[in-house]
């Protein structure tokens, strides 16, 4: 992948422009229930979730992986991690919950939160990995 650091904060200024338009949906269906689990697991709401989003940086970047499904492989999905603390809804305790978040910004200014869950596997990081190692091998 040879993607800039500047491309990415391009992309979250534009994704944040949106966010704070409320032109930003979260998938919360039938395909999506690790999504539906994070607000089942734990207190959080659209409020906490927009805050989320609007704190994403360039260093919470992953990866950029192809839409899948048929008809929209023009469109790229765009991998960030967050850790967040939240309160669980069973046990009342704060817990440091690492998110996985996939943003797909569409062309007309709307973006969808494809995925936001916390991790199945940790994430490696784009640019903290560079950062902290000097150099990065290309995938």
């Amino acid at each position: 992948m040879n993607i800039t650091i500047s491309d990415i904060d391009q992309y979250l200024i534009e994704v944040k422009e949106s966010i704070q338009k409320d032109r930003y949906i979260i998938a919360r269906n039938d395909n999506r229930q690790d999504n539906l689990d994070l607000f089942i697991n734990y207190v959080i709401d659209e409020a906490m979730v927009k805050d989320i989003l609007l704190q994403l940086t360039p260093l919470d970047f992953s990866e950029i992986l192809p839409n899948e499904h048929v008809g929209f492989e023009h469109e790229m999905l765009y991998v960030f991690g967050k850790d967040v603390q939240l309160l669980c809804r069973v046990n009342k305790g704060q817990k440091e919950v690492p998110l996985y978040i996939k943003i797909n910004k569409l062309d007309n200014c709307l973006v969808l939160v494809v995925s936001l869950h916390e991790q199945k596997y940790p994430l490696k990081y784009y640019y903290k990995e560079r950062k902290n190692n000097g150099s990065r091998k290309k995938k």
